[in-house]
């Protein structure tokens, strides 16, 4: 009796499939990461804090995190459609 092996390799269309779903539940605590990270940058030599460079750095941050969550947004919205046709023929 001669039993199959499961392949040792993925194939390549599910891997990125999991892949992009696994970056886009990453995003938001990378996102917190970097809002958090003006925390640890050290003050300036003087008394008092400039906020205006952190403050430039959180919205470019927030558009950057915005405009990669809009381009993964139509492939998990594809991805989904193809696993409903799927579960449909099955």
């Amino acid at each position: 009796m001669t039993r199959r092996r499961a392949p040792l390799f993925l194939a390549r269309r599910g891997y990125r499939r999991r892949r992009l779903r696994d970056g886009a539940r990453m995003l938001p605590l990378f996102g917190a990461f970097l809002f958090l990270l003006p925390i640890l940058w050290e003050p300036a030599a003087s008394e008092r804090r400039d906020t205006a460079p952190d403050g430039i750095y959180l919205f470019v941050v927030w558009a950057l995190l915005i405009l990669v969550a809009a381009a993964i947004a139509p492939r998990l919205r594809d991805e989904a459609r193809e696993d409903e046709a799927e579960d449909e023929t099955v």
